[in-house]
């Protein structure tokens, strides 16, 4: 009897044992499946999942995300107000139309000058080419503007990754579904926490189409380059092929890239003229005569030299070879900017600065217009729009031939630069 007692206490510390075994492992369990759905990669699928799908605007137009005035140059602006509409296709509404910052000053917030998001980007253009995916609405298309509420981004080390995403996470619920409108307070976009692949940025980005007033001025710069390549090459063809150069050698970048470079310990983020103008002779498969766009901000450089030193065969111009500098002048920073953005989109060839947003972007756009010509791998000369980073010494000592990874899981190289770029 005292046998079958001591088995059936045994029997009874195992079945015990056992079941704080499995309450163990279902703890821990759910601890992995609620790290994996605050993790960044997780919600990558999540966010491309139907219930976020902006397909039936029905329910997007009664709700809106408003978002702080978007500041800093082009296209720090262009990321930041991808971010927003990205945001506001989380939340499942639509991001009403922010207000861009037409001059450039990076401390003084206050005397930044506002700017409409619809003076620069054709508005029905980006609805139609973004339709079923995100989507800009107008202030008047709110009925009440007294029913909102405020989403108050965090700030600092502690406001990780995984508590932005969070937060989102709570404010796409129904519970928020009594707001007509979501206003966000709190730093600029750009500095938002990154939860979206490159390929989403680049969806958002082909839907941004210059008003025609910035596109006419932008097909006369192109219309003076090509004119003035036909004088040297004697073709009368208004197609004469041009280099567009994104010349990074201007005060106030040599100040900013020498300081990055000292943080970052690399050393090939600053490129001298002479290294661009010598990598740039070594790019293999471009023949003379050959004409150079120099986009360069005349204004600060430390002397007018930029267009002496080229080898020979190659002509460089800039704004002021062309008779263009009154009509820059008449612009605000940022049309000056989105007119040297079209005409460099628009060369046979670019070369530019891997650490430079400005060059990046451009890139990126290249890079998805070859794609989408049906060829996979953009790298070299024997593509339709090659690209090139002149901060990169690449084969025979020319530039890095340069391209955008679509596969990459945020925007972080291109929002801060790299020295990767997928060549």
């Amino acid at each position: 009897m005292n046998l079958l007692k001591l088995k059936h206490v045994k029997f009874f510390k195992i079945y015990v044992n056992s079941l704080v075994s499995i309450c163990v492992f279902l703890v821990i369990l759910v601890l992995i499946i609620r790290t994996l759905l605050l993790s960044s990669s997780f919600a990558f699928g999540l966010f491309k999942n139907n219930e976020f799908e902006l397909s039936k605007y029905q329910n997007v137009r009664m709700k809106f995300l408003e978002v702080p005035q978007i500041v800093w140059g082009l296209n720090n602006q262009k990321i930041a107000f991808a971010r927003a509409c990205l945001t506001a296709r989380i939340l499942n509404r639509s991001l009403l139309m922010p207000s861009l910052s037409a001059s450039l000053f990076y401390k003084e917030i206050d005397q930044l000058q506002p700017i409409s998001f619809d003076k620069v980007f054709d508005f029905e253009k980006f609805n139609s080419l973004c339709d079923g995916f995100v989507r800009v609405s107008q202030s008047s298309d709110v009925r009440n503007q007294s029913n909102s509420i405020k989403l108050q981004k965090g700030s600092g080390r502690r406001w990780t990754l995984e508590r932005d995403l969070y937060q989102l996470k709570e404010f796409s619920k129904r519970d928020y579904d009594v707001y007509e409108t979501v206003r966000v307070v709190g730093k600029n976009p750009f500095l938002w926490h990154d939860h979206w692949p490159v390929s989403d940025y680049a969806r958002v980005f082909e839907c941004l189409v210059l008003v025609d007033e910035i596109s006419k001025e932008a097909n006369e710069v192109v219309s003076k380059i090509r004119e003035f390549g036909s004088g040297i090459t004697h073709d009368s063809s208004d197609q004469t092929p041009y280099v567009a150069i994104h010349m990074r050698i201007e005060r106030d970048w040599m100040i900013h890239c020498k300081k990055r470079e000292q943080r970052s310990n690399v050393s090939n983020i600053c490129s001298s003229k002479q290294e661009i103008t010598t990598r740039v002779a070594n790019i293999s498969g471009l023949k003379p005569p050959l004409i150079l766009y120099l986009a360069v901000a005349n204004e600060l450089l430390e002397d007018d030299s930029i267009l002496n030193g080229w080898k020979e065969g190659m002509h460089p111009v800039d704004k002021k070879g062309l008779g263009l500098t009154e009509n820059y002048k008449n612009h605000p920073y940022l049309i000056q900017s989105a007119i040297d953005y079209e005409v460099c989109l628009r060369a046979d060839v670019f070369v530019g600065n891997s650490y430079s947003t400005f060059s990046s972007l451009l890139v990126l756009e290249r890079t998805q217009k070859t794609i989408k010509t049906g060829v996979s791998h953009t790298c070299g000369t024997d593509v339709r729009w090659p690209s090139y980073a002149y901060n990169l010494k690449g084969e025979d000592g020319g530039p890095q031939p340069w391209m955008t990874n679509f596969m990459d899981s945020s925007l972080q190289a291109i929002s801060y630069g790299s020295n990767n770029v997928s060549c």
